[in-house]
């Protein structure tokens, strides 16, 4: 009986994929803006339809105001906005644009899902540019190009409690955007655990799984039970 043939222990390697043209890089870099201009166009007409729905006594919540891009856009409708922003930095900015509009009331916090203070981390270039990096600061700590060493103390307002306040004042909200760097996640589960979307007549949200890689399996464990439960054009979590 022939002895029996030795199990192979090298197995052949992968094959190399050849190293892409500079042609086929540049290909590649003009889909990725496609890409992102058509994303964009497609959060700014949202956010147009959203306002265009908006009427003087209706209540607008912008979360993550940042210099009030869409704190001004909401304004202009005539509803009442509450806009919070967590950073003094871009909160000084944004109390001066907004001083004397009668229709928007500030808040310097961050929101979350408990009342208390919190560290606000900054992106490691807020120093050198804090008009472009002020829109990365969040409560969450871990986040690609954050600085979790640093940042000021600020105060954090529990969300869905304040959401809860609000609807006990008025049959519903009209509008709340979320942009809040991560901390969104926390606040949506929140929200929809207590059926706070029934009386939220737009929500438009961006997530950010891309900032925080740890928390992609909660992001999309999310996304599905929302897309089951509410019409993305109610409830958008693609808005940027």
């Amino acid at each position: 009986m022939p002895a029996p043939r030795p199990a192979a222990t090298d197995a052949a390697p992968p094959p190399v994929a050849a190293p892409k043209s500079e042609a086929e890089l540049q290909a590649e870099a003009l889909q990725r803006r496609h890409w992102r201009a058509l994303r964009k166009a497609r959060a700014e007409g949202f956010l147009a339809g959203a306002a265009a729905m908006l009427r003087p006594g209706d209540l607008a919540l912008d979360c993550g105001a940042n210099l009030g891009k869409v704190t001004d856009i909401l304004a202009r409708t005539g509803a009442d906005v509450i806009a919070f922003e967590p950073d003094p930095w871009t909160f000084e900015r944004l109390a001066t644009r907004f001083a004397g509009v009668a229709n928007v009331t500030l808040v310097n916090a961050a929101v979350g899902v408990s009342e208390g203070r919190v560290r606000l981390h900054r992106a490691t270039n807020f120093d050198s540019n804090p008009s472009g990096a002020s829109v990365k600061s969040t409560i969450l700590s871990g986040g690609h190009a954050i600085d979790d060493s640093t940042g000021p103390e600020v105060a954090l307002i529990d969300f869905p409690a304040f959401l809860r306040a609000r609807l006990a004042e008025r049959d519903e909200i009209a509008l709340v955007k979320l942009d809040i760097e991560g901390a969104e996640l926390d606040i949506l589960e929140a929200m929809d655990r207590a059926s706070l979307f029934d009386r939220i007549r737009v929500l438009l949200a961006e997530t950010h799984e891309r900032k925080f890689l740890h928390l992609r399996p909660r992001f999309h464990a999310l996304r599905q039970a929302l897309a089951e439960r509410h019409d993305p054009a109610r409830v958008n979590l693609d808005w940027i």
